[in-house]
Parts: structure tokens; C-alpha cells; sequence
């Protein structure tokens, strides 16, 4: 039975999916990628196909706007799925390697924790977060001294999110920063970890560095809070946020951890 879907149309969804795996080309800056989005928005037979087109290669179209482009995301056991065991083990850390996974997973989900602390952060189209590198290494370190504290006290410290206390202590004895001979941060202190997770996140389009201020000062891009929305599920991103080691100072966008940036 035929699904009226041309070869034209059948390429031009293969196109769409093909400029989403650009993270940090928007459909502002190339005219048939813009036409592509909005063809997405008005044509429901091309969303579905778009969809379709994505899935047969192990991908799920998380949102296509303007202002995002096409945001995906690799299923499980996609070829273009990024597995935290392979960038885990970039890195110098010598923990064990399911720790060593933890602790790179809790960097990422303190930037996310950072970027949007509130729900109305990520409800809102308009919103820019900031984070730092030293930001988003206080952050976890004031996280770690209160799951310390509950420990003490015989208390079960993330009864509902297990996998971060598995890192907690291991996090807390790394050094937070320690210069190589060239003067380049060491890579495997902390706040070394979290500049190579910010670095990461730009390359994938969803942080922009805006100066070498606090360690690295990124900005959040909309493809960033289509990404965190879905990570806002996750019971361990909403455990992070209610330890309270993330406060907005005011109305103009810029956050901070409440603990001292200066470790």
C-alpha cells in the first residue's frame, strides 16, 4: 500500500535529520535547513517521515524549531550513541571504572542542575543560564560535604539515586585544581574534569563559551534545554537540585553555586 511519500520527500526528511546531527549549525544561518524546519511544522505527513527516517537510524527526534534546529538523540545501542564507559576512559582518573563513569555523570548533571535550576527555566523559550567551570565544581563539592554531613548523622543520603552517592566520596578526595608544567589545568583534578565536560557540551551545541572567566563561562543554547528537559526526569537531577547547592542570585539569568568559588 502505498504511503504517498516521494523519494524527494523521503531525502528531504533524510536531509533534516542530517542537519540535526550538526549541533552547532542553526536553520537561521542556512536557508534550506530553515525551509526544512519549517516544512516539519506545517506538514504532519513530513514530521512523521522525518520521525521515521530518524528511528531507522537509531535516533529520536527530541524537538525541531527554529530556534533549536532538529535535536536528537541516540536510542540505545545506536551506532551514534555516546556511551559515558567511552568518555569515561579518556580521562586520566585512576578510580574504578563504574566510579569513574559516576563522576563524570555528576559533573554533567550539575552543569544541567546550573543551567536550569527552576522548572520555569526550562519552560521558558527565552531563558539563558550561565555556568563555569569553578561554578559547576562548587556546586558538586557543597553537594558532596552535605551527603557527607547525612552520612554522619545515620542518615541514608540519596535513598531515591544511588548512583550519586557511589561518587560523593570519591569526588570530595580529588583535588579541585593543580597546574601542569606547561601551566595548563591538570586534567585529572575536578575542576580539570569539569572544563572538558563544558568543552564537550559546546562541541555538541549545547553550551557556548563566552569567556575564560571562573575557569570557562558558558552560556545554555536552546538545544541545551530541549536536551535537559528530558534529563529533568531523571530522579537523580531532581535529588541534586533539592540538596539546595543551587541558588539564582537575581532576575538577570547569571547562577551560582552557594557555596564559595573559591575552594
Amino acid at each position: 500500500m502505498s504511503t504517498g511519500h516521494s523519494s524527494a520527500d523521503a531525502e528531504a526528511a533524510a536531509r533534516l535529520v542530517s542537519f540535526g546531527m550538526r549541533p552547532k549549525l542553526l536553520p537561521g544561518r542556512d536557508v534550506v535547513y530553515g525551509e526544512l524546519v519549517r516544512r516539519y511544522g506545517e506538514d504532519s505527513a513530513f514530521k512523521q517521515l522525518t520521525h521515521a527516517v530518524a528511528a531507522g537510524l537509531g535516533l529520536m527526534v527530541l524537538e525541531v524549531s527554529t530556534q533549536a534546529g532538529a535535536v536528537l538523540a541516540a536510542t540505545d545501542e545506536s551506532i551514534f550513541e555516546i556511551k559515558m564507559d567511552s568518555y569515561a576512559r579518556q580521562s586520566k582518573i585512576r578510580e574504578r571504572r563504574d566510579t569513574e563513569k559516576v563522576l563524570h555523570g555528576l559533573i554533567h548533571l550539575a552543569t544541567a542542575a546550573l543551567g536550569y535550576p527552576r522548572p520555569d527555566d526550562l519552560a521558558n523559550d527565552t531563558y539563558i543560564g550561565r555556568v563555569s567551570v569553578e561554578q559547576v565544581d562548587g556546586v558538586v563539592r557543597e553537594a558532596c560535604r552535605i551527603l557527607d554531613e547525612r552520612a554522619s548523622g545515620n542518615k541514608d543520603p540519596l535513598a531515591d539515586a544511588p548512583e550519586l552517592e557511589q561518587a560523593w566520596r570519591a569526588y570530595a578526595r580529588r583535588p579541585a585544581a593543580a597546574a601542569t608544567k606547561d601551566g595548563r589545568l591538570a586534567s585529572d583534578t575536578t575542576r580539570g574534569m569539569v572544563a572538558r565536560a563544558l568543552r564537550f557540551l559546546s562541541e555538541q551545541g549545547f553550551l557556548v563559551h563566552v569567556s575564560g572567566e571562573q575557569g570557562g563561562t558558558y552560556r545554555t543554547t536552546p538545544r541545551y534545554q530541549v536536551q535537559v528537559r528530558e534529563l529533568a526526569a531523571d530522579a537523580a537531577f531532581d535529588e541534586l537540585l533539592t540538596l539546595g547547592v543551587v541558588s539564582v542570585p537575581g532576575g538577570e539569568g547569571s547562577l551560582r553555586a552557594t557555596a564559595s568559588d573559591t575552594l
